[in-house]
């Protein structure tokens, strides 16, 4: 939501904003809550980066939760900005880590082990140059929607054919937090006229932003539970202080 101030970044030049007072607590922040509420989803990913390399999963695992966390700073230096340049931080990770989930989700299927990786290599590499000379708005929403439905699919598939209760509630849990994030999200961005009357803003873009760092762990987890299944590790879902959950496997001691 645009005001008066430009502050320390200047004018603003992203092409989007949120429903949020730009400069309210900082002359360095744009957007306080927008920016800060990318921490968890930080957090998280580096908890899945640490059970990753410490279970010594396959590397795309590690590569996927560091996605996640560039993703998450990428956003914090576009809302603390609210800069053209900053925007392509946040927009483009966010294309490319969609890109690693398909090639995650699909790999174990794929016959020829190079030709799908070369190729989301190469289409994420594109995109990038492009969206660094075109802005675009409403086309960029489509093109992230339809990555996001290439994977239901396979995501679904996995879903039905796991059999661990718990595993099959990370799923849903993935699905509940993509639903309730997306709600705030569309709330955030069609009622924000009223919205700013209100005497305290629900900040639905901040929300947005945390429940989709929950999402993204609940999705990493879940993939991380099926591929242990495929490479026969004897996954289990276990909880970190009786709360977060993550995947133990047990490697047998030829791998």
């Amino acid at each position: 939501m645009a005001d008066a101030i430009s502050s320390f970044w200047g004018p603003v030049t992203s092409t989007i904003e949120c429903c949020e007072k730009n400069y309210a607590y900082s002359s360095y922040i744009a957007e306080f809550f927008n920016t800060m509420s990318n921490i968890p989803s930080i957090l998280l990913a580096l908890i899945g980066l640490i059970n990753a390399l410490r279970q010594r999963f396959e590397k795309r695992f590690s590569v996927l939760h560091i996605s996640n966390m560039i993703l998450a700073i990428g956003s914090m230096l576009y809302h603390a900005t609210l800069q053209h340049v900053q925007q392509q931080s946040d927009e483009t990770p966010m294309v490319w880590e969609m890109l690693l989930y398909m090639y995650i989700l699909y790999s174990p299927d794929w016959h020829y082990r190079t030709t799908m990786p070369t190729f989301l290599f190469l289409y994420g590499v594109v995109f990038a140059a492009v969206h660094s000379v075109v802005r675009f708005e409403i086309g960029f929403k489509v093109h992230y929607v339809i990555l996001c439905l290439l994977c239901i699919p396979r995501m679904y598939k996995y879903y039905i054919y796991t059999q661990d209760v718990y595993a099959k509630r990370l799923a849903k849990l993935y699905v509940a937090t993509l639903l309730i994030g997306s709600l705030c999200w569309l709330g955030d961005n069609v009622f924000c006229k009223e919205i700013s009357s209100w005497p305290i803003n629900p900040q639905g873009h901040a929300l947005w932003h945390v429940f989709m760092g929950f999402n993204s762990y609940f999705a990493n987890t879940f993939l991380m539970f099926c591929r242990a299944e495929q490479r026969g590790w004897a996954p289990k879902i276990v909880r970190f202080m009786g709360l977060l959950p993550y995947v133990k496997i047990e490697k047998p001691k030829t791998q």
